[in-house]
């Protein structure tokens, strides 16, 4: 080979791949490291792309597609990787098995892309890629669970759920759609925009999209908030609460505040991380939307003045949005479980010591693990005489009894809810 020939070869420029496929594994590169969820890893990740919006739809895909189908897809591969497998040809790997494997992509086109990428971005070994993904196959049913989850937390869903549980574990594997509660206003400019529209339940809309949300007008002018239909039934457990004071406890980012706000709440939300009232203001400033905020850690008595309604939306595994975060499933452990049971158990109480007499305290977790649900609400009902359960009005999503509350069921794109309504019995 002759010194030109050298430079030539060496000179010569990859193949093309898509950059969809580069920014799916390298979201998926820092979320199975555990250094980031996914939602926010790939907004970032696709902020920085600006990818085509076809292309920032199959990056999306293929991200929470891989974190859905993890468990198989390690069983399809763990045949012909070693253990010490490099954790960005592990990227490439499931990425590709998953598109291989779960979307419509012609196999020796999911081949091409994952080789060129590999060699391209410098990823992984193309060869060992190449060799992978042209054998790899999908794992038989018989050889592991359909549910794609620890047998633990599958078990738990079985116990929750009964007869239901098979169609959520196959719903739970299925894209999560976009939840919109939108004005009239809203609802028509979505509309104008080419998008689809869908009435669903609690009032919400299920919506798709023909352009980011971002650049729509109904976002930009306040008239759409995204938001769970299973999480607004969490506040319409709440009742009426046109001109009363609210307290939104463990706000967070105050979508619930906003939602209360919406319905004519005085509301003060209050949360332990003072940032997350900043994306809090800039929300409700965006809806034409006001509240107070105050920063303070809830496993501590609150100085605040008793109200007539209070929502305690506690902080929680997750275990209910499986479908909308399914990396949560593969790091969530029974000690993890006990420990949010624990704090959870803190704060109830220092959330009823703020309802006033004859007032409403609602307590939810997005999970569907009795520990954090039903078994905090019991011990405390069992030392505090003073409040009662009650039946929880306008809940229109699927739901099934649960001790004191009920939980929502997580198919067809709702969360599952943890929900329990409690009355403080008037003095005298």
């Amino acid at each position: 080979m002759t010194e030109f020939s050298r430079s030539s070869r060496a000179q010569h420029p990859p193949d093309p791949f898509n950059p969809a496929r580069e920014v799916a594994v390298r979201v998926l590169l820092r979320v199975l490291a555990g250094d980031t969820f996914a939602a926010p890893a790939l907004d970032s990740a696709l902020n920085s792309a600006r990818l085509p919006g076809r292309d920032s739809g199959l990056a999306t895909h293929i991200v929470y597609g891989t974190l859905r189908h993890l468990p198989s897809l390690e069983a399809a591969l763990a045949p012909m990787l070693s253990g010490d497998t490099h954790p960005k040809t592990r990227a490439v790997l499931l990425a590709g098995a998953f598109e291989k494997l779960h979307l419509d992509t012609p196999p020796h086109a999911v081949v091409s892309e994952y080789v060129n990428l590999a060699r391209g971005a410098r990823l992984a070994p193309s060869g060992l890629v190449n060799a992978v993904l042209r054998r790899i196959e999908a794992v038989a049913p018989g050889e592991l669970t359909h549910t794609e989850m620890a047998p633990w937390l599958a078990d738990a869903y079985r116990a929750a759920y009964g007869e239901q549980a098979a169609s959520i574990f196959a719903d739970l594997l299925t894209p999560q759609p976009l939840w919109l509660s939108l004005s009239e206003r809203g609802a028509q400019a979505l509309e104008a925009e080419g998008s689809a529209v869908t009435p669903g339940p609690q009032g919400m809309d299920r919506v798709e999209l023909s352009r980011p949300l971002r650049e729509t007008e109904a976002f930009g002018q306040g008239w759409a908030q995204p938001i769970n239909p299973a999480s607004l039934a969490c506040v319409d457990a709440l009742g009426d609460v046109n001109g009363v004071p609210v307290l939104d406890l463990a706000g967070g980012a105050g979508i619930k505040a906003a939602m209360l706000a919406a319905r004519g709440a005085s509301v003060t939300s209050v949360d332990v991380l003072a940032r997350k009232h900043d994306s809090a203001r800039a929300n409700l400033k965006r809806l034409g939307l006001r509240a107070d905020f105050v920063t303070h850690d809830l496993s501590a008595p609150v100085d605040l003045p008793p109200v007539s309604h209070v929502l305690l939306d506690a902080p929680c595994t997750g275990s209910g949005t499986l479908r909308s975060h399914p990396e949560i499933k593969l790091r969530l452990t029974p000690q993890a479980v006990t420990a949010a049971a624990q704090l959870q158990a803190q704060m109830l109480p220092h959330a009823a010591a703020l309802v006033q007499p004859g007032g409403t305290l609602v307590y939810s977790v997005c999970s569907v693990l009795p520990q954090e649900g039903a078994e905090v609400v019991a011990r405390f009902l069992d030392g505090h005489p003073e409040f009662t359960p009650e039946s929880i009005p306008e809940v229109e999503v699927p739901h099934v009894p649960a001790g004191p509350g009920l939980l929502t069921v997580p198919v067809d794109g709702i969360d599952g809810f943890f929900i329990a309504r409690l009355r403080r019995r008037q003095e005298g």
